[in-house]
């Protein structure tokens, strides 16, 4: 289809014939949905054609538009079903006509039930799972000596999903590329996680039910659930990237409990010990940091909080504890002293910051206790 809109319906000699339905509304309509013109146009068309029954290659014409607008309208997409049984359309081309719409629509239920009931007559499941599988995978870090190979067919294009042949070429309304922040990396082109994909691929293996289909599937799982994108080999360098954009994050909302779980989660995954953030952590405990460290100078790596940020943070002072905590295991200085300050933060959680949880924080407070009771006492030095 032209990237131009259509002439109206109305001024088209081969839809003279048809007598639009406008859509029925009784009474003053609370919350009226604006449709564009367009859309209100080929709708009432649609609802004449319905109407009247008809099954031709115009409709076919009409319904694509339609779902070009709107891919969930349901109504249509089974309307367009129909009429190409009707016709006896060959449904190989509707096919390709999904290839290149499903790369906007990954996440539209009603284009996936589409191509389910093609492959119902089709009954072509190794292209299909092929489709499927280069939908799902993302771009995998591949090893130096592969890069002179000659294209195997396995592409991906920069739209994420691909015919059985060919590449489809990247859509003319998608906008030129933007520099991005390097906080974090670009979206991948596919969805790796998208459950109607994941939802059809299971339909299609349960459908066809073929030893051959089915073969190597575990291994395709699993690639998904270990593979390394390229350029994120370096697993060290990855995990610095996700900590300092954790703490960008908590540098603008420092009470936002999600982005101080993530924090906590790269940490322990990485086995990161929370010492290293104690000097981030610190001013985010404070009620206002002092003068002289507001005139310091910037620390890219351990942003301060805003000058809107409600302090002192009770998430920050919890970690700060952690921190001593884990000293204190670890004997990295004085436990007694560690131990000490641990319990004195659990304490200004429990009377002052976060005073609903009181009961959890002298949960933590005893739990610091018996620590500090069990460290084992130095004999006096002579």
């Amino acid at each position: 289809m032209s990237d131009q809109a259509p002439a109206s319906y109305s001024a088209r000699p081969d839809w003279e014939d048809v007598t639009p339905i406008a859509q029925a509304e009784e009474g003053k309509v609370l919350a009226p949905i604006f449709y564009s013109q367009e859309y209100k146009e080929a709708m009432d068309y649609f609802r004449a054609i319905l109407q009247k029954e008809e099954y031709s290659e115009r409709v076919l014409s009409l319904t694509e538009h339609i779902i070009r607008m709107n891919p969930a309208h349901y109504s249509v997409w089974q309307y367009r079903y129909r009429t190409l049984l009707k016709i006896n359309a060959p449904l190989d081309k509707e096919l390709e006509l999904m290839n290149s719409m499903m790369a906007q629509n990954l996440k539209t239920y009603q284009i996936w039930h589409h191509r389910r009931l093609l492959q119902t007559h089709l009954r072509e499941p190794y292209a299909e799972l092929a489709f499927i599988t280069k939908s799902l995978r993302p771009v995998l870090a591949q090893p130096e000596d592969d890069e002179d190979d000659e294209d195997d067919g396995e592409q991906l294009p920069e739209t994420g999903v691909c015919d059985n042949t060919k590449p489809l070429p990247t859509p003319k309304t998608q906008p030129p590329a933007q520099p991005q922040k390097p906080a974090t990396p670009a979206k991948p082109s596919v969805d790796t996680k998208n459950y109607h994909t994941w939802a059809y691929r299971q339909w299609l293996l349960a459908e066809f039910n073929s030893p051959e289909l089915w073969a190597g599937e575990l291994d395709f799982v699993d690639e998904m659930l270990s593979g390394i994108r390229e350029g994120e080999e370096d697993r060290q360098a990855v995990a610095r990237r996700e900590i300092d954009y954790a703490k960008d994050k908590i540098s603008y909302v420092p009470n936002n409990a999600s982005a101080w779980n993530y924090l906590r989660g790269v940490l322990r995954t990485t086995q990161t010990p929370f010492k290293e953030l104690e000097t981030f952590v610190v001013p985010y405990t404070l009620s206002r940091p002092s003068a002289s460290e507001s005139e310091e100078a910037i620390d890219l790596e351990n942003p301060r909080p805003s000058a809107t940020a409600e302090l002192p943070c009770a998430l920050a002072i919890e970690l700060l504890a952690d921190i001593n905590l884990e000293k204190a295991a670890h004997g990295d200085e004085s436990a007694a002293d560690c131990l000490k300050k641990a319990d004195e933060l659990f304490a200004s959680l429990a009377t002052e910051h976060d005073t609903i949880r009181r009961k959890y924080w002298e949960y933590r407070r005893n739990n610091a206790k018996k620590q500090q009771e069990a460290q084992p006492v130095l004999p006096a030095s002579e």
